[in-house]
């Protein structure tokens, strides 16, 4: 047995753990806390970037992993996988949806004009259990680390402060998801109101694949 666990081993453990269910990690911050996302501590540790042809060519004499990370890579070990050739980038974020059991999904498209996002409101009901799904296509290259960043904000005070580890991602032709786990929406006379959020989406080389803001209203009912 090799002593050592090379990056390329590393790399698939980091891409195996993006696709497991289960409730993805997730770092808080205090209400009003100013401090910046890189200063959040995590125990996500990242793998080092490599190009998909580095990945394949490393540890060949290793049959099983070499097996593996060419299913796990699937599209993208057949050659460059690009969905947008006009759009440059690694990551396109298409969509946010705010998710509600029995109830259609809320949803902001994130590809025209962001600031127009700032005219839908979405209307959440006090108390409710609510996830946030994120809908995005990754070409090119694997994107490492990517992270979902939300602060919330009332009155232009800061209320909460969330980062979700996302993972890593090889590219597909398909869109992809993240949804983040179950939150409960603040609840009581004084939690209604208006609420601005700013979202990031970023990962761990700092490259800001989008950022945007939305806004919702906390109701004591959906028809309020």
């Amino acid at each position: 047995m090799r002593a050592s666990i090379s990056p390329t081993e590393r790399l698939v453990a980091t891409l195996r753990i993006s696709k497991m269910s289960g409730e993805p990690e997730v770092a808080r911050t205090p209400e009003g806390d100013e401090t910046e996302e890189e200063e959040i501590k995590s125990s996500y540790k990242p793998p080092p970037e490599k190009t998909i042809e580095e990945i394949l060519a490393a540890d060949q004499e290793d049959e099983s992993l070499r097996k593996y990370k060419e299913a796990l890579l699937g599209q993208a070990q057949a050659g460059t996988v690009i969905v947008e050739p006009n759009d440059p980038r690694k990551v396109i974020v298409k969509k946010l949806a705010l998710c509600v059991t029995e109830r259609d999904d809320l949803e902001l498209d994130l590809t025209g004009d962001l600031t127009d996002l700032k005219k839908q409101v979405f209307v959440i009901k006090e108390g409710v259990q609510y996830r946030i799904r994120i809908d995005f296509i990754v070409q090119r290259e694997i994107v490492h680390g990517l992270k979902y960043v939300q602060k919330t904000y009332r009155l232009g005070v800061p209320v909460d402060k969330m980062t979700h580890m996302v993972g890593s991602y090889p590219p597909k032709t398909e869109i992809q998801s993240y949804t983040t786990p179950p939150e409960d929406a603040p609840s009581g006379m004084m939690a209604r109101g208006s609420y601005t959020v700013n979202s990031l989406f970023t990962d761990d080389d700092k490259n800001i694949h989008l950022q945007w803001e939305w806004s919702f209203e906390i109701k004591k009912d959906w028809k309020d």
